[in-house]
């Protein structure tokens, strides 16, 4: 059974296969990037089908997407912390998205049962926006 930093450490070193990151989760898992609220998106996804898709059109648009210098900062069986970066082209802009992560993992039972990321939503909002 995963422990909640190698749930963290598969989920972002799998980043490219939403069918796989998706099982990582627990049937009622969640993920969610809160901030992005304040630009209008609803980035929650809860359950390995919504997960997949989630990620998936993530990828589409940004399909270059992969996590990098990743920094783990916080590691209990329980929970894990890190920061991590992205830079890829976005497809619908053409601008490149330039942004470091913060994520909390919260494990249960060998799954993800929230992963809980924070960015700089500027830089989402330069990258995304028209």
């Amino acid at each position: 059974m995963r422990n909640a930093p190698q749930l963290l450490q598969a989920y972002l070193d799998g980043i490219q296969d939403p069918a796989s990151v998706a099982r990582l989760f627990a049937d009622d898992g969640v993920l969610e990037l809160p901030y992005l609220k304040s630009l209008g998106i609803d980035a929650r996804a809860q359950g390995p089908a919504a997960i997949e898709s989630f990620i998936g059109s993530l990828l589409k648009n940004v399909p270059d997407f992969r996590f990098r210098n990743i920094r783990m900062l916080i590691e209990t069986p329980e929970q894990a912390f890190a920061e991590y970066e992205v830079e890829a082209k976005v497809l619908s802009t053409g601008r490149i998205y330039q942004q470091m992560y913060a994520g909390r993992l919260v494990a249960r039972d060998g799954k993800i049962a929230l992963l809980r990321e924070s960015l700089d939503t500027i830089a989402a909002a330069n990258a995304f926006r028209p």
